[in-house]
């Protein structure tokens, strides 16, 4: 058959499908009502309210998540990771051993040991290990539980982060906040069911595919908010249009698109009618959302924000404010963690502890808040990196950095989880005595997502989608719950 023919015939069936069997889209706008609790995944409900709130597949400890996302990779030997032995190298040659058949970003000769350039404490009733350089969260050391050995095998930053959030290092696959707001939808139709913040002056390497939808629907993409200026470019109207006005035109345009759906049974027609409906109600809801001047002012204390400037520390409050509402998945970005001593700025000594007391404050108050108004054990926070850092100082082409720096490193590094369901006060995974090698509790990029799904109420193996003739799924064919961890 002619692919004209057999798209023709395919469009056929889908209206055929919609009008005879649910009565029409009325009726079936009617049936998405009565099967919105339903642990079933009814198909007429996911094509017509794509955002529509669903059942996982068992009882979730999480109903949201926040994910911190350090781009560049912070080191986990200044932070998490205390090695005395370490410290008692620095300066010394590295040992062939942990050169030969290696593949650095940009080591090559000999590199230096490079000792850990903060102060350690054990913090706590559970003893983990967090340097001076968090003080704040060294406060609520036992909310957290720390993940040691996260292995990755990618060393530029690009496909590292999309590694850590699509499950493969190469565009076109979904963000797991699209999986996530597939699988759940939203509680909130006035907001995006996936919304995401930046700071730090830049987008991660890897770009807005981070947050894309993949093949996924995009109505499934995150949404990027600023906190600075518009929340969401052209959200308001043009002088001279009135909101009611505003509603017949979305009405107008979407009796045109059902039309065209019912002629093609093209699914992006159906994201086109949510957004633009969307929008609408964005207009109302973002504003108010969005807006941190109205907190009181031991909030803006206990964050450290400042109104109408764009700081990690405000998207931290928005990150509360959005999962208050029913926000689904709440993605933050802080751009400049990349530590390599190529200048003061991303010295590990000066720059990395500046990004530190940038982070600090606002990242533990993130916790305490959500903790005091009881949203932190149904909110599961992410913090981490794309990789770790090297125990031996960077040199490129034999040549020692104007400033103290470490390289990528792929063989471990630390993420932490609290909330939502996650052990209090744990310390999963241990490395060798220079930082280089798990020793044990090694765990993968997949099993960190194989994680955050099952606390979602999420088998990881059964959330898939039907592309190019076959499943697909976040964690690829890979990922297991690391249960330590968990409650």
């Amino acid at each position: 058959m002619d692919p004209i023919g057999k798209y023709h015939l395919q469009s056929i069936t889908r209206r055929h499908f919609l009008w005879e069997t649910a009565a029409g889209i009325g009726g079936a706008a009617f049936g998405s009502l009565l099967g919105g609790c339903s642990h079933q995944r009814n198909p007429i409900q996911m094509a017509l309210d794509p955002m529509a709130a669903r059942a996982p597949h068992f009882p979730a400890k999480a109903k949201s998540v926040i994910y911190l996302h350090m781009a560049g990779a912070p080191s986990q030997l200044e932070l998490f990771d205390y090695k005395p032995v370490l410290e008692k190298l620095h300066g010394q040659p590295c040992p062939p051993s942990f050169l030969e058949g290696k593949k650095f970003a940009f080591i090559r000769g000999v590199p230096k040991m490079l000792g850990p350039q903060a102060t350690f404490r054990q913090r706590g009733q559970s003893g983990a290990w967090i340097s001076d350089h968090l003080p704040h969260l060294a406060s609520i050391a036992d909310e957290i539980s720390f993940v040691k050995c996260v292995a990755t095998d990618q060393f530029n930053h690009g496909p590292a982060q999309l590694y850590v959030h699509t499950g493969v290092p190469r565009l076109g696959r979904p963000s797991i906040g699209s999986w996530v707001t597939y699988g759940l939808g939203t509680e909130n139709s006035d907001l995006p069911g996936f919304v995401v913040l930046t700071s730090g002056g830049k987008t991660p390497d890897a770009g807005k595919s981070v947050w894309g939808s993949g093949f996924l629907p995009s109505v499934y993409q995150g949404v990027q908010c600023r906190t600075q200026g518009e929340p969401v470019l052209y959200l308001n109207d043009p002088e001279g249009v009135s909101r009611e006005m505003k509603k017949h035109v979305v009405d107008a345009i979407s009796e045109v698109n059902y039309k065209h759906f019912e002629e093609s049974g093209d699914p992006e027609t159906l994201t086109r009618i949510h957004q633009y409906e969307l929008a609408y109600r964005m207009q109302i809801s973002v504003p108010e959302v969005m807006n941190i001047n109205d907190e009181p002012a031991a909030m803006h204390e206990l964050y450290g924000t400042q109104p109408g400037k764009s700081s990690y520390a405000n998207n931290c409050l928005l990150a509360r404010k959005l999962v208050e509402k029913g926000v689904r998945f709440v993605q933050l970005f802080d751009w400049g963690w990349d530590s390599h001593g190529t200048d003061e700025g991303n010295a590990i000594d000066i720059g990395f502890r500046n990004k530190c007391r940038e982070i600090d404050r606002a990242t533990t108050a993130l916790i305490l808040d959500l903790k005091q108004r009881g949203l932190l054990d149904e909110t599961l926070v992410v913090w981490g990196g794309e990789f770790g850092r090297t125990p031996m100082q960077e040199n490129r082409e034999g040549k020692t950095m104007p400033f103290l720096g470490r390289d990528h490193h792929v063989e471990n590094f630390t993420v932490w989880m609290a909330g939502g369901g996650i052990k209090k006060g744990v310390t999963y995974g241990e490395t060798d005595e220079i930082g280089y090698y798990p020793v044990s509790g090694k765990v993968s990029v997949h099993d960190l997502q194989a994680t955050i799904l099952n606390q979602l109420g999420f088998d990881h193996e059964k959330l898939t989608y039907e592309f190019q003739g076959r499943p697909f799924r976040l964690t690829d064919v890979a990922g297991k719950v690391i249960k330590e961890i968990v409650t």
